[in-house]
């Protein structure tokens, strides 16, 4: 178990101030990740390619393949004022009408 000044030495160096209670707590919770990490260090990765996942990851997106659209009369059919074909938006700093 990490020993209080190291506790409170991590603490300085992540500007934070812990009550009595979160030293002993994160006392606890630090240790258990410095024995995980310990843990890992006695496997034999030689040979081991790094990851960033534990699976593979592959491209969750549909491929992108030009589809028909909706027709521009129909999109436009609730827009409030549509403007030449497309939606009206008013410029930056005009006042709503």
């Amino acid at each position: 178990m990490l020993e209080r000044d190291q506790v409170l030495h991590v603490a300085r160096l992540a500007r934070l101030s812990l009550s009595e209670e979160e030293v002993v707590r994160l006392g606890r919770e630090l240790s258990g990740v410095l024995a995980h990490v310990e843990k890992i260090q006695e496997l034999e990765l030689e040979g081991v390619a790094p990851t960033s996942h534990v699976v593979e990851v592959t491209d969750a997106l549909r491929p992108d393949e030009p589809e028909p659209s909706l027709p521009v009369e129909l999109a436009l059919r609730g827009a409030p004022e549509p403007v030449e074909g497309g939606f009206g938006v008013p410029s930056p700093g005009a006042s709503p009408a």
